[in-house]
């Protein structure tokens, strides 16, 4: 286990060779999942477009969820990983616990309100009604056992706080394979067998999250995180996993939000521009998977030496991190810089629009360091238990620059394309330089660590 090699003495080639051990299998992890929703949506899309809308809708909504369900884990992985570093087992099983139950309460409230609400809320959404019928099925069947998606989430969080990132990829590459055959088998029938469309595409989503929990159970089970569900419960941990999870959930929503709300200015200067900027987000997801496994490696090493009171190797941990960080994605924006239009003409053939992914990719390109800064130590500082200042960097970045900057200009000074992803490059640089300072804050004056360190304790 990773934790058996994270606490002591050890040089920076060590701590790279740990942190690297920690994070490959994350970005590989992630990476699946991006390639999966693509497959995914490649099927759906062969129904037609209202299909897609459909599932697109519904997506939405489920994002919300989503951000819930991983704030949980957020508060879990800080929790465990410093208990886990501190060698209180007995604590990090109790923390597991109790976090799987207040997953489970969530999970079932969710899929309680989807029953009842399932139509409501898409047309909240904006759902027109020749998408409304298929989005209310496809709605209901993956989200009303929504226990499942909270479980998952969950589980990984559980067993990544300990410092175990194989096992939730190893399952996550046995779940994807399997989503990729049952989504096929289900959507467009084999052997005679009449396909579900639709419908089929979301029971082959909610069979892999039940076999994705099921799995990520037996290994907790066998792990030395073991729990039984008998046991009771406490307030001593309900309260402190609470107070870190809530911002964690508000930063979550106020960043899903704010890119309504920003991405319906980028509608209003024009359905060409807003369809580049949707190309070259999909372009772009793919250069956030280094960044989501390395912060993911900064939450177990930092939280875990701090559980261990080695503050030093902790503030080393997220730096470094952060460091290899920067080197990815900085090789990520070099291949974006060159290879940007090519990778645009994938999913259009307007020179109009593959001029404007182009544009969008480049000036993207320079934002990538700034990109793996926030990332990182962001998880950085929820491994130390802060997990207010990500939430106050998110809010400011998305409301205040990306907005504004949108509005001024690409409506006001008529910038297009250009100025909705200078506004992006702002924002990321902002949001770095400001998450940077707060870290090395939190590790340089020790009345701010242990108040931070002792507010969830």
């Amino acid at each position: 286990m990773a934790n058996d090699l994270t606490i002591g003495d050890t040089t920076n080639k060590q701590k790279l060779k740990i942190i690297l051990a920690l994070a490959v299998p994350a970005m590989i992890e992630n990476m699946l999942q991006t390639i999966v929703g693509f497959v995914d949506t490649v099927f759906v899309a062969k129904l037609g477009l209202v299909e897609v809308a459909a599932v697109g809708v519904t997506n939405a909504i489920l994002a919300v969820y989503l951000a819930v369900f991983m704030a949980i884990g957020v508060g879990t992985s800080s929790l465990i990983a410093r208990s886990v570093g501190a060698g209180d087992l007995g604590k990090a099983k109790a923390i597991a616990r109790q976090s799987t139950w207040i997953s489970i309460i969530l999970g079932i409230s969710f899929g309680i309100v989807t029953f009842f609400f399932a139509e409501p809320l898409l047309r909240i959404m904006g759902a027109e009604p020749s998408v409304l019928a298929d989005g209310v099925v496809y709605f209901r069947i993956v989200a009303i056992p929504s226990v499942f998606i909270s479980l998952m989430t969950i589980f990984g969080s559980i067993l990544r706080a300990a410092g175990d990132t194989k096992t939730p990829m190893k399952v996550g590459i046995w779940v994807n394979l399997i989503h990729i055959v049952l989504d096929y088998v289900f959507i467009f029938g084999v052997f005679g067998m009449t396909g579900w469309g639709i419908a089929g595409a979301a029971w082959a989503t909610v069979i892999v999250r039940v076999i994705g929990s099921v799995a990520l159970y037996l290994f907790i089970r066998k792990s030395k995180l073991s729990f039984s569900f008998r046991k009771g419960t406490s307030n001593e941990i309900t309260l402190p996993l609470l107070r870190l999870s809530t911002p964690a959930a508000a930063e979550r929503l106020i960043m899903r939000f704010g890119q309504v709300l920003y991405f319906g200015l980028i509608v209003r200067i024009g359905t060409d521009v807003y369809a580049a900027h949707m190309i070259a987000g999909n372009i772009e997801i793919f250069s956030y998977m280094p960044g989501y496994g390395l912060a993911v490696a900064a939450t177990i090493l930092v939280g875990q030496n701090l559980g261990a009171n080695r503050r030093e190797d902790a503030y080393r941990y997220g730096m470094l991190t952060a460091g290899i960080a920067v080197v990815f994605m900085s090789f990520i924006g070099i291949l974006l810089f060159v290879f940007s239009p090519l990778a645009a003409t994938w999913f259009t053939g307007q020179a109009s629009v593959i001029e404007m992914v182009t544009t969008a990719l480049r000036i993207d390109a320079f934002a990538q360091p700034f990109l793996a800064i926030g990332l990182v130590i962001a998880g950085a500082l929820q491994g130390a238990g802060d997990t207010k200042s990500p939430m106050y960097s998110t809010a400011i970045g998305m409301w205040l620059i990306r907005v504004v900057g949108v509005y001024v200009l690409c409506i006001y000074l008529g910038m297009g394309i250009a100025g909705v992803w200078l506004s992006i490059a702002v924002d990321l640089l902002i949001r770095a330089v400001y998450l940077l300072l707060r870290f090395k804050r939190v590790f340089r004056k020790p009345s701010l660590n242990q108040t931070i360190t002792a507010s969830d304790s």
